[in-house]
């Protein structure tokens, strides 16, 4: 059974977040991407806490997160936050989902001493620059290069909208499988990163601090180089954010890297999570401990 908390950090933070499985299991946590929260885990989560203690936060500026007025929205301030919330709960050691804006958060997580990475699963959660997708990403790389006033308009209007949430999650889903996506999703998103007041801003924040993580990369693959940490690499093969070089490109640092593609769009676990579980399930099984798949009825 799935339980909802809030708990409020160091920093002013009120973080709300998912929890299910026994706290005798190992511990698994999973961290969302934009425009999303852990929401998107609703589904995953079921299948996987028989075995497995989840934890799934929403991350500030997502999902029922709330802020201080005086929070500064760039990714250092982020894990920040999620370092403060693992730490007043006792967490340090644990297996890490990565996916999309989670995957530099957790990075930087794994990057501290405090942390210590069982395991890593990253699913459509970039650290290379072959991973990056154009033209998706030609409008926000601009708006890193101006910072104009201009730029930050155009994607506010282009990009933070109900229909551009909406194609996020659609786009690259094959047709037979489109009929598996919940719009109250994308829907949700909306109306907690954009439509409160003060959201759009921080989301425009965040999408010009991204560039912060790109510097971080080569400290990123440093890491998965000296750690070599087990990894399964589960990829949406046809998402036009983070596309599959950047999957493949994993391996150049942990060559024993498990890389599957899925048929499916960015979002997997929206449409996937069946599959995803399995693939974890057998994963986890293996590196940390845990009832493989099949093993038990989830």
């Amino acid at each position: 059974m799935t339980t909802y908390h809030n708990l409020t950090v160091a920093d002013g933070v009120n973080v709300f977040y998912r929890e299910a499985g026994s706290t005798s299991k190992p511990t698994l946590l999973l961290l969302h991407g934009f425009p999303a929260s852990s929401f998107q885990y609703r589904n995953l989560i079921p299948l996987l806490s028989d075995s497995y203690h989840i934890i799934a936060p929403d991350m500030p500026s997502f999902g029922f997160t709330t802020t201080p007025s005086n929070y500064t929205y760039t990714f250092s301030a982020l894990t920040s936050t999620i370092s403060a919330f693992l730490l007043a709960l006792n967490l340090t050691t644990f297996s890490l989902y990565i996916f999309d804006y989670g995957a530099p958060v957790g990075l930087r997580l794994a990057l501290q001493p405090d942390f210590t990475i069982t395991a890593l699963i990253t699913q459509n959660g970039n650290a290379y620059l072959d991973g990056f997708g154009h033209p998706f990403w030609d409008p926000i790389m601009a708006y890193w290069r101006s910072h104009s006033a201009a730029d930050r308009s155009f994607i506010r209007d282009n990009v933070l909208t109900l229909d551009g949430f909406a194609s996020q999650y659609t786009t690259g889903v094959p047709a037979s499988h489109l009929d598996r996506l919940d719009p109250a999703a994308w829907t949700l998103d909306y109306a907690q990163s954009v439509a409160r007041p003060g959201t759009a801003d921080a989301q425009l924040d965040l999408l010009y601090d991204y560039q912060t993580n790109v510097e971080l990369y080569p400290r990123f693959q440093a890491w998965l180089r000296e750690r070599q940490p087990p990894l399964l690499v589960a990829w949406g093969k046809n998402d036009p954010a983070f596309v599959p070089p950047g999957a493949e490109a994993f391996r150049r640092d942990v060559p024993g890297a498990e890389v599957t593609f899925l048929d499916t769009g960015h979002f997997a676990v929206e449409t996937d999570w069946v599959e995803l579980a399995g693939l974890m399930r057998r994963f986890l099984g293996r590196v940390v401990g845990g009832k493989k798949d099949g093993e038990a009825g989830a």
